[in-house]
């Protein structure tokens, strides 16, 4: 009897509001859809660790993120259960090693109509356990210090505000030890 099983890194996430979100790899298809929605994938601030343009991806920048490397890099959307290139992306997660470190750093971009519906921590999960099984020693990420349910969600989850070095002027450095 075969079974219905989906992909590595897929899985079908129901929101309390009963809307079925698709968390999978992020596809080469999906950079037009995810240029279309960046705008709308909020905070401001967060969405500038992603492009020059805090209101447009630009095409070069949509083509990189869609197409991560795969030994270093994991992005993850929650995107309507359709085709990669034809559904409408709610959020973007994404990981990456720290080049030459024990470190990955994160990022996250939800849609404001699915803020607060549990797919910031579903994901967030999600780059935990792949920073885990890349044998990261800590994962941290920048977030506005005005963006309250996104530092109670990480303080739920072990990450705890670090003092370091560099980090942009409104934002405050998350850090989990893995």
């Amino acid at each position: 009897m075969p079974r219905n099983r989906l992909p590595p890194w897929h899985e079908e996430f129901v929101l309390p509001n009963r809307r079925a979100i698709l968390i999978r790899p992020i596809r080469p298809e999906d950079a037009a859809p995810l240029q279309g929605v960046f705008g709308m994938l909020a905070p401001v601030e967060v969405r500038a660790g992603f492009s020059a343009d805090v209101d447009v991806l630009d095409e070069a920048t949509a083509q990189r993120l869609s197409r991560p490397d795969p030994k270093t890099e994991l992005v993850l959307v929650g995107a309507e259960p359709l085709a990669p290139g034809e559904a409408m992306i709610a959020g973007l997660a994404r990981a990456r090693i720290v080049p030459g470190t024990r470190q990955a750093e994160y990022a996250i971009l939800l849609g404001n109509y699915v803020a607060g519906l549990g797919l910031g921590r579903h994901l967030m999960q999600k780059l935990v356990k792949w920073s885990r099984g890349r044998y990261r020693d800590r994962l941290y990420g920048d977030t506005p210090g005005s963006n309250e349910p996104m530092l109670e969600l990480a303080a739920s989850m072990g990450f705890r505000p670090s003092d370091e070095a560099g980090v942009p002027p409104g934002l405050i450095r998350l850090v989990r030890e893995l």
